[in-house]
């Protein structure tokens, strides 16, 4: 399964990753510009976000956890897990009650209250590689196969994605 790698200490915190995403995510019948995005309605929302942290920005994502407390909790069935293993969001199912949100332990569930539904990482499905991935600068945010981590790292990934 590919994963987006975080390599925090090189974060500019730019927030590239999240314009690129929203740019992604952009509600338009022609090409996702960064003027389509902005110029909607209903503009798109983030769905990763660059937090100070202690290092420095950091980068923060869905990571499409194992046992994902934000499908347990959807009382709609909105969110499932994908034949890949991402967590996924159907938005026409999606009723707005809001706990994935509450559920989610890295709060990287948001909800658009314009829509009333909530909106969350989807791995751009559309498209080859994540906009967050291909639009960082540094290479901050990388797209890889946990088995090609080293075997510290993947442990450290996959207890993560456990919690």
């Amino acid at each position: 399964m590919e994963v987006i790698y975080v390599q925090a200490d090189r974060c500019l915190g730019c927030k590239t990753c999240e314009i690129e995403c929203r740019i992604a995510h952009t509600d338009t019948d022609t090409e996702n510009t960064l003027f389509a995005a902005v110029s909607q309605l209903r503009p798109p929302k983030r769905r990763l976000f660059v937090e100070q942290g202690e290092k420095g920005k950091t980068p923060v994502i869905c990571r499409h956890c194992e046992e994902a407390p934000c499908i347990v909790e959807c009382i709609s069935g909105s969110i499932y897990r994908d034949e890949q293993g991402f967590v996924r969001r159907k938005k026409e199912r999606c009723i707005g009650c809001w706990s994935c949100i509450m559920a989610c332990p890295f709060g990287v569930v948001v909800r658009d209250a314009e829509a009333h539904i909530a909106v969350k990482c989807d791995h751009c499905p559309d498209l080859d590689t994540p906009a967050c991935v291909t639009g960082c600068p540094t290479k901050a945010l990388q797209l890889v196969d946990v088995d090609s981590l080293p075997q510290e790292r993947r442990k450290e990934l996959l207890l993560k994605k456990e919690v």
